[in-house]
């Protein structure tokens, strides 16, 4: 099936906590979404394997996605090789995504500047006619550039090129999270404290969007990163 969003994470949870809100907006206002997990995560130092499948199985849901894949690619090991991103060449022209959204160029964990070059040259990739791929039919696939390849903002305070605002789906983007319940706050929770399992964590997600929010005069947005100079058709576009 063709959608129009499709979302990349190099773990389960990373596209919730950069763009859960935009995702579940896109879905009200009857756009398809497709979600990706390049890895299942299992060097977390909470939850296991199962546990994570689990969880992500339910986020999707609660953000409308009309699929959640994982590639079970090397968690705290993923590489930008030319395998890998046949996987994701592959998958972009099955799929046909308008948009892209991946991983920042640059955050805490190293796996999310990877997963971004990744995702970011293999949609490159995807578009040229001599680069070859088949589909799970065993066809030829024919090639395809997504629109737009735009990055969500996880951990480090980067500066957003645009936001988005999620006003109405931040109680969406947060249940979306509050779903991966073996890694993020939860009172009475057991296993080992890691950063994003502590309460100040938690708390800061919110207080981030609330911020992107009050800059552009709304309660709640989601800030993203552009490769590539942005325009618009008129002035009245901007907020």
């Amino acid at each position: 099936m063709n959608v129009d969003i499709l979302a990349i994470g190099a773990h389960p949870d990373d596209i919730e906590l950069g763009c859960g809100g935009t995702l579940a907006k896109h879905v009200a206002l009857g756009y398809s979404v497709g979600l990706v997990d390049l890895t299942r995560g299992e060097m977390g130092s909470r939850g296991t394997v199962l546990e994570r499948d689990a969880e992500a199985v339910k986020a999707a849901q609660i953000l409308g996605a009309s699929f959640r894949v994982n590639f079970d690619l090397p968690d705290g090991r993923l590489v930008n090789d030319f395998d890998s991103q046949q996987r994701i060449i592959e998958l972009v022209r099955a799929h046909r995504p308008r948009i892209v959204l991946c991983n920042a160029p640059r955050d805490r964990h190293p796996d999310h500047a990877v997963a971004s070059s990744l995702v970011v040259e293999a949609c490159f990739r995807a578009g040229l006619h001599k680069w070859e791929s088949v589909g799970e039919d065993g066809q030829p696939q024919a090639p395809f550039s997504p629109e737009h390849v735009y990055h969500y903002i996880q951990f480090y305070d980067l500066q957003a090129d645009f936001t988005v605002d999620i006003s109405g789906y931040i109680d969406a983007k947060m249940a979306s999270l509050a779903a991966h319940a073996s890694q993020f706050y939860q009172e009475g929770s057991h296993g080992p404290e890691t950063v994003i399992s502590s309460k100040w964590f938690w708390d800061s997600l919110t207080a981030r969007t609330a911020e992107w929010g009050r800059i552009m005069g709304v309660a709640h947005a989601e800030g993203f990163i552009a490769p590539r100079r942005l325009g618009v058709d008129s002035l009245f576009a901007l907020r």
